[in-house]
C-alpha cells in the first residue's frame, strides 16, 4: 500500500462533507479524496475500469435511495471489492452501548449479526455474544471440505489452550458491550490471525475460568458462506501452530513463571 491512499467518501449530507474537507485540509493530509453522495453513485465509481481501486472506504449508512447496508450487500458479492477496509461514519448523536466486528470478507450474513446484536441487547447478564459457525450449524453454513478438516484441528489446540466450552472462536462476528472493550482490546496482540483467542484469554482472566461463560454467549450462525480466495494463505495456514504456541507462552507459561517468581 503506497504513502499516498485513495480514499472514497460517500455521504450525501453537504455540511457533513464541508467539515469533512475542512478538517482534512487543516491537517494537510497527502492523500487522494473521492466523493460520492450515495451507495449508486459508489457502484459506479467503483465499476468504473479507468480508475484506481481505493485503498479505503468511509461510508455513510443513512443515504437515500441506495443506503449503506445496501452498498455493503453489494461488496460482499463482488470480488474484487470485498476486501476493501470499510470504515462506517453516522451522524446519530446516541453513544454507542456496542461495538461489534465483521469478517472483512463479510461471510457472516447481516441478518445473523442483527440477531447477534439483539441477543446482547436482550439480556443484561452478557457482555460479549460471537457467532459460531459450528454449534448448532443451520443449513446455510457453506464451507470448503478441507478448510473443515483444518479447522476441526486447529479448534483441538485452541481448546487445550482455552479449556472453555466455545465452540468456534475464529468468526469474525462479535459484538461487546462497550464497558468490556478495555478488557478485550486493551494491549496489543500477540498475533495476527488468530487475536480471537487472545480475546477469549483476557475475558477468562478478568471474569474468571469458573465465571467467563456465564458473560459470554456463543450464537449459532444460520448462513455463513467461506470465501476461496480468503486472505488466509497456505503459508498463514503452516503457521498457526507456532503462532498458538506463542499465545499459549505468553498468556500461560510466562504467567506462571511470574506467580512462581
Amino acid at each position: 500500500m503506497s504513502s499516498v491512499l485513495n480514499i472514497l467518501v460517500v455521504e450525501d449530507d453537504e455540511i457533513e462533507l464541508l467539515k469533512f474537507k475542512v478538517v482534512t485540509d487543516n491537517l494537510k493530509l497527502n492523500h487522494q479524496f473521492e466523493f460520492v453522495k450515495d451507495g449508486e453513485q459508489a457502484i459506479s465509481y467503483l465499476r468504473d475500469k479507468n480508475i484506481r481501486l481505493p485503498e479505503l472506504i468511509l461510508l455513510d449508512l443513512n443515504m437515500p435511495r441506495f443506503d449503506g447496508m445496501d452498498f455493503l450487500s453489494m461488496m460482499r458479492s463482488d470480488v474484487d471489492l470485498r476486501y476493501i477496509p470499510t470504515v462506517i461514519l453516522t451522524s446519530s448523536e446516541n453513544h454507542a452501548e456496542f461495538i461489534g466486528f465483521i469478517d472483512a470478507d463479510l461471510s457472516t450474513d447481516f441478518e445473523d449479526f442483527k440477531s447477534i446484536t439483539e441477543k446482547l441487547y436482550s439480556d443484561n447478564k452478557l457482555d460479549v455474544v460471537y457467532g459460531s459457525r459450528n454449534k448448532g450449524e443451520g443449513e446455510g453454513i457453506d464451507r470448503n471440505f478441507l478448510r473443515s478438516i483444518f479447522s476441526n484441528i486447529v479448534k483441538a489446540f485452541i481448546y487445550m489452550i482455552l479449556r472453555l466450552p466455545i465452540e468456534d472462536t475464529q468468526c469474525g462476528a462479535k459484538v461487546f458491550r462497550k464497558s468490556v472493550i478495555s478488557t478485550a482490546f486493551a494491549v496489543p496482540f500477540q498475533t495476527k490471525w488468530l487475536f480471537d483467542v487472545e480475546i477469549f484469554i483476557r475475558l477468562k482472566r478478568f471474569y474468571s475460568p469458573d465465571n467467563v461463560m456465564n458473560h459470554i454467549y456463543e450464537q449459532p450462525l444460520a448462513r455463513w458462506v467461506h470465501v476461496d480466495d480468503s486472505r488466509l494463505g497456505a503459508k498463514d495456514a503452516i503457521q498457526i501452530p507456532m503462532k498458538l504456541m506463542v499465545i499459549w507462552y505468553k498468556y500461560n507459561l510466562t504467567a506462571q513463571l511470574s506467580e512462581a517468581a
